[in-house]
C-alpha cells in the first residue's frame, strides 16, 4: 500500500487542498480531503506543497529524444519507457504516411507492446495513423510521395493486392489496416478527396475512430463526414481550412459540432493563445484534447537532428522543422503542455487535467484511468510547486526517478 499525503488533488471536479491519496494493489482506494497517515505497513510520501493530477494521455505523439516510432525493432517501446518522465501514463503511438511494410511494422510493434507491456512504460494504446489519406495540399511535412487517393466503395478494405519492391496502392495501405485491426486507432484522413466518403463509413463501420485532418474541406464536406460518424479532429486549426466571412471550413464545423472532439496542440507556437481560448469557450474540456504533435525530437536541445518517419528533421527553439523549413510536429512534451495551460493560457488546473488526461480517456473508451477517484487505476503524476514533474506512477508503481 502507498499512501501520498498532503499534496493538492486534482479531482474531476474540483483540487481538495492538502488531501491524501491511498493506493492498494495499483489502484486509487481511498481520496481523503485531509492528511493522513495511512494504515500501518504502508509506505508513506510526503507530497506536501505539490499538485497530483492523472496521468497524461498523448493521442498524438511520434517520438521522443530522438527516437521515432517508425524506426522499427524496439523503437515503440522505448518511446513508451521514456514518455513517464514528461507524465505520460498512455499514449497513441503516431504514424506519418508510409510504406506499407513500414505500417505493418509498427502495428505489429504496437500489438506487440500491448500484449507485453514493459514495467514503469506508459502504456502504450491503440496507434493513431496520420495515414496515406490526407490532402496533399494540406501535408505539410507529412511525405507526398507516400500519399494516395482512397479506393471507392467500402468493399475495397478488405482488398489484397501484389505489392511491388517501389509501388504501392490505396488498397495495400488498408490492406495492413483490416490485417491489424485492433492496434491501429484512431485514423486521420481528408474526407473531400474522392472516395473520402466511404472511406470514412468505411472505417467507422470497421471500429476505427475517424479523424478529419491535414484537409482543405469545405464546411459542408467537413459535416458530411461528421455525419457519417467522423468524430475526431487532428490538431485544431493546424493543416485544416479555416474560417472565413461565409466559409467555415473544417475549423468552423469542428467547433461547431458537439460529435467531434478536437486535438489541439497547446505549446504557444503551433496555435495562438485566442485561438485556443476560443476553442475552449466553443469546445469546452469535455471536447478538446491537449497533444504534443510531438517528435524524435521533444526532448533534444534546439539544433538537434532527429527523423519524422524517413525525413530529416531540424530541433528548433519552438518546433521541428525539415530542411526546407517547412513545419514538421512539435518539440512540446506534456507535462509542458499542461504548464503552458495552466501559466500562460490562465486555464484552471482541473480543466488542464481534463484537457490532458480525462477527455483522451473518455474518447479512448479508457474508464479506469483519465481521473483521480476510488476505485480507478493509479495513473498518476506529482508535480512540483512550478508544475514540473517530481514522479509519476503507473498503476501505483512509481516510474523512473528524474
Amino acid at each position: 500500500m502507498i499512501v501520498l499525503a498532503g499534496a493538492d488533488l486534482v479531482l474531476p471536479d474540483r483540487v481538495v487542498e492538502r488531501g491524501t491519496l491511498v493506493i492498494r494493489d495499483g489502484r486509487i482506494e481511498a481520496v481523503e480531503p485531509r492528511i493522513v497517515d495511512g494504515p500501518a505497513g504502508a509506505t508513506r510520501v510526503n507530497c506536501a506543497g505539490h499538485v497530483i493530477v492523472p496521468g497524461f494521455i498523448d493521442v498524438h505523439v511520434h517520438g521522443v529524444e530522438g527516437i521515432d516510432v517508425l524506426d522499427g525493432g524496439g523503437a515503440v517501446a522505448e518511446v513508451a519507457s521514456r514518455l513517464p518522465k514528461y507524465g505520460v501514463t498512455g499514449f497513441c503511438p503516431t504514424s506519418v504516411a508510409c510504406a506499407p511494410a513500414t505500417l505493418a511494422a509498427l502495428l505489429a510493434a504496437v500489438t506487440a507492446a500491448r500484449r507485453s507491456p514493459a514495467p514503469r512504460a506508459a502504456r502504450v494504446l491503440p496507434a493513431h495513423l496520420e495515414s496515406n489519406f490526407i490532402n496533399p495540399d494540406w501535408s505539410g511535412a507529412q511525405p507526398r510521395r507516400c500519399l494516395r487517393l482512397p479506393p471507392a466503395g467500402s468493399e475495397k478494405l478488405e482488398v489484397r493486392s501484389e505489392q511491388g519492391a517501389a509501388e504501392f496502392s490505396a488498397a495495400d495501405i488498408l490492406h495492413v489496416i483490416a490485417s491489424h485491426r485492433t492496434a491501429a486507432g484512431i485514423i486521420t484522413l481528408a474526407p473531400e478527396l474522392p472516395g473520402g466518403l466511404d472511406l470514412v463509413r468505411a472505417l467507422v463501420a470497421a471500429g476505427h475512430r475517424v479523424s478529419i485532418g491535414h484537409t482543405g474541406a469545405t464546411y459542408d464536406e467537413a459535416m458530411a463526414a461528421i455525419a457519417l460518424g467522423a468524430c475526431h479532429a487532428t490538431h485544431l486549426f493546424n493543416r485544416m481550412s479555416g474560417p472565413a466571412s461565409r466559409a467555415p471550413g473544417v475549423a468552423g464545423a469542428v467547433l461547431e459540432s458537439d460529435a467531434v472532439a478536437a486535438e489541439i496542440i497547446c505549446d504557444g507556437f503551433h496555435v495562438h493563445p485566442a485561438l485556443v481560448a476560443l476553442a475552449m469557450r466553443a469546445k469546452t474540456s469535455r471536447r478538446l484534447m491537449a497533444i504534443t504533435d510531438g517528435t524524435a525530437g521533444s526532448g533534444l536541445p534546439a539544433g538537434s537532428r532527429a527523423r519524422l518517419g524517413d525525413q530529416e528533421i531540424i530541433v528548433t527553439e519552438h518546433s521541428a522543422e525539415l530542411a526546407d523549413g517547412t513545419l514538421a510536429g512539435s518539440v512540446l512534451t506534456m507535462d509542458g503542455a499542461f504548464r503552458r495551460l495552466v501559466q500562460h493560457n490562465g486555464v484552471s488546473l482541473a480543466d488542464a487535467a481534463r484537457l490532458c488526461a480525462t477527455t483522451p480517456a473518455a474518447e479512448l473508451g479508457l474508464a479506469d484511468v483519465g481521473q483521480i477517484a476510488a476505485g480507478k487505476i493509479a495513473d498518476l503524476v506529482v508535480l512540483s510547486p512550478g508544475l514540473g514533474v517530481r514522479q509519476t506512477y503507473l498503476a501505483g508503481i512509481a516510474g523512473l526517478e528524474h
